[in-house]
């Protein structure tokens, strides 16, 4: 069982303006930085912020396109008519289709031996030690690695 570690930090939405005068209002959103393996990582200083923000953008786009496996049976209600409101299903799925295209082209820039790394760590979750085993590299080897898809992925992004 991995125990909970948690962090009051600022909304990844809201940022400071330093043209602006006065006090700005932000959210304080409490984390578990021991959810994600990028998120661990961050919090240990073994990536930058650079890093992790463009790895949690990869993350994003992964699940607004929906490409994880689903679990359970969909019970989502049918899309509304054109006459009410179908214009909201559209966005949501144009939302989706732009998540999906960012995300193949991140994984395109990234290139295809660290797209491995890149989707078994940020996406799926896994820990490296269980990533370097399946992808059959060498102990230690799978923060380099994937460092280095964190750079590629941090120009991508536009975030280093």
């Amino acid at each position: 069982m991995t125990t909970r570690h948690f962090v009051t930090r600022l909304h990844p939405d809201d940022r400071v303006d330093p043209g602006r005068a006065g006090p700005q209002v932000m959210r304080h959103v409490t984390v578990n930085v021991a959810e994600s393996p990028l998120a661990w990582l961050a919090a240990r200083g073994m990536v930058s912020d650079a890093q992790y923000r463009a790895g949690e953008r990869l993350r994003t786009d992964y699940e607004r396109a929906g490409l994880a496996g689903r679990v359970t049976m969909r019970w989502d209600a049918a899309p509304p008519s054109k006459s009410r409101g179908g214009a909201r299903a559209a966005d949501a799925s144009l939302a989706r289709i732009d998540a999906h295209r960012r995300f193949h082209a991140a994984v395109e820039h990234v290139g295809p031996g660290l797209a491995d790394i890149c989707w078994r760590v940020i996406c799926a979750g896994e820990g490296i030690g269980g990533a370097e085993k399946a992808l059959g590299w060498p102990s230690r080897s799978g923060k380099l690695v994937l460092t280095l898809a964190l750079d590629r992925l941090a120009r991508f992004y536009g975030t280093g």
